[in-house]
């Protein structure tokens, strides 16, 4: 077995977060729609075109790495998915629904965050200054993303559920 070098680990952990992406992308048109606030679901909407846009800049990686874009099935974020899926269907109708749909995006965030800031780090030791400022653009929306999720849970979400109590 030949020897693994932090190149190939670069470049698995590019196929985990490509598959992830593609991933969500899927699921971010469901959870627009399960959302209740109109402001959740227009934040939905918004990092779904945002998500568009990390899967192009990934597929750029992947021609930096001279690679074609292909994913590897990611476990963490098919289990993030389904348990957002179970909250929504669980939460459905309730007040709650809105604080329980934050939540998992949330879990979906910090997933891409720490995966994307790996990826960053990485390329910045393996001299791939084109890749790590795509991978940092991507980075900085992703925790953009969290703060407005922040936001929303903190201005109105989590009030609705505990007040309904």
């Amino acid at each position: 077995m030949a020897e693994k070098k932090l190149e190939d680990l670069f470049y698995d952990t590019l196929k985990d977060i490509y598959y992830a992406e593609r991933k969500i992308l899927k699921a971010l048109p469901k959870m627009a729609k399960a959302a209740k606030s109109a402001e959740l679901k227009q934040a939905f909407e918004k990092h779904l075109e945002e998500t568009e846009g990390h899967v192009e800049r990934l597929q750029r990686v992947f021609e930096i790495l001279g690679k074609r874009a292909q994913g590897k099935v990611c476990e963490a974020i098919e289990g993030i998915i389904a348990e957002g899926e179970e909250v929504a269907e669980e939460f459905k109708g309730t007040p709650a629904l809105d604080a329980g749909l934050i939540s998992s995006a949330q879990a979906v965030e910090h997933y891409e965050i720490t995966r994307y800031g790996t990826l960053k780090r990485w390329a910045s030791e393996l001299g791939m200054n084109d890749a790590e400022k795509l991978l940092d653009e991507t980075l900085s929306e992703e925790a953009k993303t969290d703060e407005t999720l922040t936001r929303l849970a903190e201005t109105g979400a989590n009030e609705r559920a505990r007040a309904a109590a």
